[in-house]
């Protein structure tokens, strides 16, 4: 779709007395509802008379209306019309309805010439120009010739009638031959037995053909009952095999019931499984950061251990010792103190 195009087709409707005003802005997207309008407008403009369905709702009701109006104008106007353009209702629409309109368009102006002449004969008529009459004069000066020279030749001819009239009583008084005229009486009869025969036959041969055409109806209605009847008895009969059918069927029913139930415990355990896999993992992370705090709280105690042990004399110290246990003093958190183990948990034990 070109801009000319389009500009020409709404100065064209305009020019026709279409009601609405059409922008160039509506056909840059499909609106079916505004094409489907111009059209019937168009109809109506070209055949006032002309009954189109109107409803365009479905997609089959306007499948219908375009179809009705590409016929309408192929067959009245003589205009094809591309109907798969028309339902785009887009910018190609407008080359499809710019055929009508160039065509309502042409008609108004050519009327609108015819009445401008008319005006100016009318305006003519009290005004006497010689020079538009000088054609007139030649071929009134050529018929006044004709007519003399056809009057010249007549009066001869009258005048010859004397003896004409003579030589034409002759020829009507002058016996008819038998032997031609039986000739062409038995010519004329022979061409009508002819014909006769001719339609006899096409006659005979009609009914022989709808006699055979009723014994094809007759043998197809026999076959259509024949069947009709077998199917009634293979719908009445209860196959063989239904019963094991039946079986087998309610034994798949039972497997996939089955087969649902244990995919589904699958799904729950596997899902308590890894379930139980992370609370393990989050479980050794714990234990891990705990144990590292254990050591350093050993290290803190034992550091405050030797600060406190502060002896008086080396033989006092000596003595104490001798007369002291062999015992080991235990600390906080039940861990031996001199002892630099450190107590490991395992992830898979609280």
């Amino acid at each position: 779709m070109s801009f000319r195009e389009l500009r020409n087709f709404t100065e064209m409707m305009r020019a026709l007395g279409y009601p609405r005003l059409i922008s160039m802005e509506n056909f840059r997207t499909p609106n079916f509802t505004l094409v489907a309008e111009i059209l019937i407008w168009l109809v109506k403009r070209y055949e006032p008379h002309m009954d189109i369905p109107t409803d365009v709702d479905t997609e089959s009701d306007r499948i219908f209306f375009i179809k009705a109006v590409a016929q309408f104008m192929a067959t009245k106007a003589h205009i094809k019309l591309n109907t798969k353009r028309l339902y785009q209702a887009d910018g190609y629409a407008v080359k499809e309805m710019l055929k009508i309109t160039s065509v309502l368009y042409s008609a108004m102006k050519t009327k609108q010439m015819a009445l401008g002449d008319q005006v100016e004969e009318d305006n003519s008529k009290f005004k006497f120009d010689l020079s538009s009459r000088i054609s007139d004069l030649k071929a009134a000066r050529q018929l006044a010739s004709e007519v003399t020279s056809k009057g010249a030749s007549l009066y001869d001819l009258l005048g010859k009638e004397v003896d004409l009239r003579e030589m034409r009583t002759a020829a009507i008084a002058r016996p008819l031959e038998i032997n031609e005229t039986e000739k062409a009486l038995r010519a004329a009869i022979k061409e009508v037995l002819e014909s006769v025969e001719k339609t006899k036959d096409m006659l005979s041969n009609v009914v022989s053909d709808e006699n055979s055409l009723d014994a094809k109806i007759e043998k197809k209605k026999q076959e259509l009952e024949r069947n009709r009847k077998r199917l009634q008895t293979l719908q009445s009969v209860r196959p063989a095999f239904m019963d094991e059918y039946e079986k087998i069927e309610e034994e798949l029913q039972k497997q996939y019931d089955t087969y649902v139930e244990k995919f589904r415990n699958l799904c729950f355990l596997e899902s308590q499984l890894d379930e139980y896999h992370r609370l393990e993992q989050e479980r050794f992370e714990v234990c891990v950061y705990d144990s590292d705090s254990q050591t350093s709280c050993l290290i803190v105690l034992k550091d405050e251990d030797s600060d406190m042990e502060v002896p008086d004399d080396e033989g006092s110290d000596s003595d104490m010792e001798e007369s002291r246990p062999s015992k080991p003093r235990p600390t906080r958190n039940g861990i031996m103190a001199g002892t630099q183990t450190r107590r490991v948990i395992s992830p898979f034990f609280s």
